[in-house]
């Protein structure tokens, strides 16, 4: 069995498509596969009932409905119309997994999907630019912010990007404010 016979060929594709994960392996005989999430929990895997493929480094994607869903361990557990045994789920691995980012649950209050914070321009409580999120990191304690900056050219060293690692808890980060695209923090320049 190929993963053809699964998915499905897509002629237009959401203009909000976020990868959330991509798929390990097979679980059990029945056609069920496992995703492992890039963050989290999958919560944005489990609240939508199609998922879009796509092979690392190609272009075009396919999709399918999702018959069920529910975490397991870290990783979602999911069977797609048309996997109904261990060998369709098995031609699968490796496929990254993306969802509508309207298909998200609503964040709660306080709560950010990462996805929302990219790009964010990032101030601190003087009002001096500390750069852009271009990415999370969850340490295990809590998530981080990376705002990249650039740093001038000087003497004999020339322009470069930088990078800022800003804790993402509430006693650094004072406001977030996802519709501006403004996150203000308690952090210095020279942090």
């Amino acid at each position: 069995m190929r993963a053809e016979q699964v998915l499905a060929p897509v002629t237009e594709v959401p203009d909000d498509l976020v990868e959330l994960g991509y798929i390990g392996e097979a679980y059990g005989i029945r056609g069920w596969i496992k995703v492992q999430p890039h963050t989290g929990e999958g919560e944005g895997l489990l609240s939508a009932n199609r998922w879009f493929f796509r092979r690392p480094g190609e272009s075009a994607y396919t999709q399918a409905d999702v018959l069920h869903s529910r975490g397991h361990s870290g990783t979602v557990v999911a069977q797609l119309r048309g996997s109904e045994n261990r060998t369709a789920a098995e031609a699968l691995k490796g496929l990254q997994v993306w969802v509508p980012r309207s298909a998200f649950p609503s964040a709660g209050e306080d709560e950010f999907y990462w996805v929302d914070l990219m790009g964010a321009q990032v101030t601190n409580l003087q009002g001096e630019l500390l750069g852009k999120v271009v990415g999370l990191l969850d340490n295990g304690v809590h998530t981080v912010l990376r705002v990249a900056y650039e740093v001038p050219a000087v003497a004999d060293a020339p322009a470069k990007t930088a990078e800022r690692l800003v804790p993402f808890v509430g006693q650094y980060v004072q406001t977030v404010d996802v519709e501006a695209g403004r996150i203000v923090a308690d952090w210095g320049l020279d942090y």
